[in-house]
């Protein structure tokens, strides 16, 4: 799974991409640069998934629909491709800076050796992108037949059933399904991918500045991976990496207008579906960058053709042509019918005389295009503005504790988060270099005009003032959206600064100031991406496969109640109904079982009758909390997971009180519980398992291990960040260190050792000197639901024991940065059962229950078997 989703999966996205692309090329004249084949096949195959997931019948067939794009694409272009690979052995730096963007993307997948996605516990929008996905391509735009009572049919019918920016979902779904890959794993590679894809259009723009070889190759890299976006790639943000490369395609498009403005109408169709694309992955906001570039262009148009100067530049607005923008040739003999030309045989099109009607034919024809490549979108255009306007005026600021800082658009951040600004001689070095990107992106917008390079000035001077104007009227979610599509411009601007010194008199001393410069630059920007790398926290595998083993097993069989924070689980328990009581959209009978948004699900807080509905729940697998009531059973038990199922015809309790404190309080309220019986109703209780705390907060450990008090977080908030007197307690383990502490057991026996928290770098745990076993990657959905990892048995003497839990030193591993938490460590019995004992009485002998400890106890007509 690892090798088909990061190594196959790209490829066959590429492939598709391509195809796609020189269909559109054939179809519109053979105009397009080769640099822009794969994101003008990028929008080309949004908008396909667009309308075959509309017509909701067709929606299975997408990938099929897709697939057949491609080929005949790559059949019809088949010249074109074996030239495209005859350039890319020759001159490979493109190709070869492209696989760098991704594998740089994928850096913490990749280095873990295993299918995962990263910044796991940023933000769990991604699983909502999964979930869309999947349903979309099975499904399609059809929202009526959704179960609306519980939280999958709620996620989907409020974002995908109000008209949510859907474009690089459909994409990523059709594509993905066409292998047959879980979407979970899938969902990284696919972002990478598409961030990549964007280092096509910014090759020809920084060619266009005057880049060549390595130069451009490391100034590709610098824009397409500046920290911001980095951070933004890492939290798997599919809609802004997408309308990213879309946006710097109209860039790329602006600057090679000459070829293809005005010209043959099929010539407009590229422009239209890069627009289409943008809108349909990022909504009608797209619209703000979307018209700068169409003002460069009616500007352009209006203003007509300039003469050609002999040099091979020209007067007036868009000064170079394509042609010299990428010189990609075949073979010497075949050079004068090269099909890698980019612009037709009948020369550029706009020196060609324009008549009213061909302008006419040349917009209707893009029109036409743009209608029906985002045609879900315009048919709901007041749905799609009431979801703009929503994002740009939310006062839930996401996972940002304060707004993101205006300088982070410089590319340079030098702090393992992008929502922490640095300190101390980071935070010096930061200001150092991002006043260097600064000086020199004033210097190459000066460069820029005097290149006469008029059309990309226009661009991005109109699309810096865009998202300036955006930036300023939207709400902190936004504006953070808005500096990560402004970054890559910024770094623009800076590696045309490069290319100014470079055209210094004195050459020696030019490259030299060029190239201090662009280290400098490449320098900051990877340093940047190397903390945010390092600082990522990886999805648990082993806990993904194994809910999907459940969704498998019991397919079909809910609704399902889930009691785990967790919302990938909406994607992996897709075919369970699953209802979350501490998800964004909870089912109401349940919501009063957990505080709030992801907090932890209490199920003795519900009405025994609450419960009624549901065939099954899903529970983490841990002894230290409730297990459900005495109308379940037990049906399956994994290292993670509990499945347990309603017992057919098991009443629901009339009385469900949970038990604390000592037995002689708990006998009280059992008497209490009793007196509640009429007739022969019984009494149930859960006896509480045996259970050795391990008093953390009394062991030795270093004095930068910091303690953590977790509360909840405001409603309708994210939950990472709040932190304030409350309810859950445990240690910050921030540094490599050793934490020790003893124990005592009444009886010897064999044991299961369990440790609670969010550890992603390796610890190892140790009893009385012998290690028992290395953790890492043992990560919930959040910070404020106890994390439980599988236990480790181990056979252990009665009396006391020393327990030591040591966190690795530096390591350039993925993640060896990321969360490191302890919130506890207990020890019960091996092979404790996890569904009892439940003792059984009249109500008329509850004296009889007292003594032992219990979780909870029930008032039920009739107990009824539990086989």
């Amino acid at each position: 799974m690892f090798l088909a989703t990061t190594l196959l999966y790209p490829c066959v996205l590429a492939v598709l991409s391509l195809g796609a692309g020189l269909a559109v090329d054939r179809a519109c004249g053979r105009f397009l640069p080769a640099s822009l084949l794969v994101s003008v096949g990028i929008a080309t195959l949004i908008g396909l998934s667009q309308l075959s997931t509309y017509a909701s019948g067709l929606a299975p067939a997408t990938p099929y629909l897709m697939l057949a794009l491609a080929l005949a694409g790559l059949a019809l272009g088949w010249e074109r491709a074996r030239a495209l690979l005859y350039a890319c052995a020759h001159r490979p730096w493109l190709p070869a800076v492209s696989v760098l963007a991704y594998a740089l993307a994928l850096a913490p997948v990749l280095l873990a050796g295993r299918p995962s996605f990263s910044s796991y516990m940023a933000l769990a929008d991604s699983a909502v992108h999964m979930l869309g996905a999947d349903f979309l391509i099975r499904h399609g735009q059809d929202y009526a037949h959704l179960d609306v009572r519980n939280s999958y049919g709620q996620f989907v019918r409020n974002y995908y059933g109000s008209s949510y920016p859907s474009g690089a979902d459909t994409l990523f779904g059709g594509s993905a399904f066409l292998l047959g890959l879980p979407l979970i794993w899938a969902f990284q590679p696919f972002n990478a991918f598409v961030l990549a894809s964007a280092a096509g259009p910014a090759w020809l723009l920084v060619r266009r500045v005057g880049l060549r070889g390595l130069w451009a190759a490391l100034a590709v890299l610098t824009i397409v991976l500046p920290a911001l976006v980095y951070a933004y790639e890492l939290i798997a943000s599919v809609k802004e990496l997408t309308a990213l490369s879309m946006l710097l395609a109209l860039g790329a498009l602006s600057v090679t207008h000459r070829d293809w403005l005005g010209g043959s109408p099929a010539r407009a169709i590229p422009l239209a579906l890069v627009l289409a694309a943008g809108a349909s992955a990022l909504g009608l906001a797209f619209g703000a960058w979307a018209l700068a570039a169409v003002l460069v262009l009616a500007l352009a148009l209006a203003l007509g053709p300039r003469p050609h100067r002999r040099d091979g530049g020209a007067r007036g607005l868009g000064a170079q042509g394509s042609a010299g923008v990428l010189a990609a040739r075949g073979p010497a003999p075949a050079r004068a019918r090269s099909p890698l030309r980019l612009s037709s045989a009948r020369g550029s099109a706009p020196a060609r005389a324009r008549s009213p009607l061909r302008l006419f034919l040349f917009v209707g024809v893009g029109a036409l295009a743009l209608l029906l490549a985002a045609l879900p979108t315009w048919l709901d255009t007041g749905g799609a503005l009431r979801v703009a306007q929503a994002i740009a005026t939310t006062s839930n600021p996401g996972n940002l504790h304060a707004p993101l800082r205006a300088i982070q658009v410089l590319g340079v951040w030098l702090d393992g988060s992008y929502k922490l600004e640095p300190t101390g001689a980071q935070l010096a070095a930061t200001r150092v270099l991002v006043a260097l990107a600064l000086l020199a992106a004033l210097l190459g917008a000066v460069h820029v005009l005097r290149v006469r390079a008029y059309a990309l000035a226009g661009w991005l001077a109109l699309t810096l003032l865009a998202s300036l104007v955006v930036s300023r009227s939207v709400t902190t979610w936004a504006e953070a959206k808005t500096l990560v599509l402004s970054s890559p411009l910024a770094m623009l601007l800076a590696w045309a600064g490069v290319a100014a010194l470079l055209t210094l008199p004195r050459a020696a001393l030019a490259r030299a100031g060029a190239g201090a410069v662009a280290l400098a630059l490449a320098g900051g920007v990877l340093a940047s991406d190397a903390l945010l790398y390092h600082s990522s926290d990886l999805a648990p595998t082993a806990r993904y496969q194994e809910l999907a083993s459940l969704d498998s097993r019991f397919a079909g069989r809910g609704p399902t109640l889930f009691t785990d924070f967790d919302e990938y689980a909406l994607y992996e328990l897709r075919d369970l109904d699953i209802g979350g009581p501490d998800f964004a959209y909870p089912p109401r009978p349940l919501a009063s079982a957990a505080g709030g948004y992801g907090d932890p699900v209490d199920l003795d807080r519900l009405a025994p009758d609450a419960l009624r509905d549901y065939p099954l729940i899903v529970t983490r697998r841990d002894p230290a909390a409730s297990r459900p009531p005495a109308a379940y059973r037990l049906l399956w038990q994994g290292s993670y997971y509990q499945v347990w199922g309603r017992r057919r015809g098991a009443p629901a309790a009339s009385v469900h009180v949970a038990l604390a404190g000592s037995p002689a309080q708990q006998c009280a309220r059992i008497a209490s519980v009793a007196a509640r019986a009429r007739g022969g109703e019984e009494l149930v209780a859960a006896q509480a398992p045996e259970l050795v705390r391990v008093d953390l907060l009394r062991a030795a450990r270093p004095a930068r291990w910091g303690r953590i008090v977790r509360s909840t977080p405001p409603a309708g908030a994210h939950p990472e960040g709040h932190t304030h007197e409350g309810e859950l307690e445990g240690l910050v383990m921030s540094t490599p260190g050793r934490l020790a502490v003893s124990f005592a057991l009444a009886h010897a026996g064999v044991w299961d050792v369990w440790v609670q928290g969010e550890i992603m770098p390796t610890v190892t745990l140790a009893l009385d000197g012998h290690r028992l076993a290395s953790i890492a990657g043992q990560l919930d959905g959040n910070s404020l639901v106890p994390n439980t990892v599988p236990p480790i048995a181990v056979r252990l003497p009665a009396g006391v024991h020393r327990l030591t839990l040591t966190r690795q030193g530096f390591s350039l591993a993925p993640g060896e940065g990321g969360e490191a938490v302890l919130d506890a460590i207990f020890l019960t019995p091996a092979h404790l059962d996890p569904e009892g004992p439940l003792r059984e009485a009249r109500a008329r002998d509850w004296r009889s229950l007292c003594g032992p400890s219990y979780q909870w106890i029930e008032l039920q007509g009739s107990i009824g078997p539990r086989t």
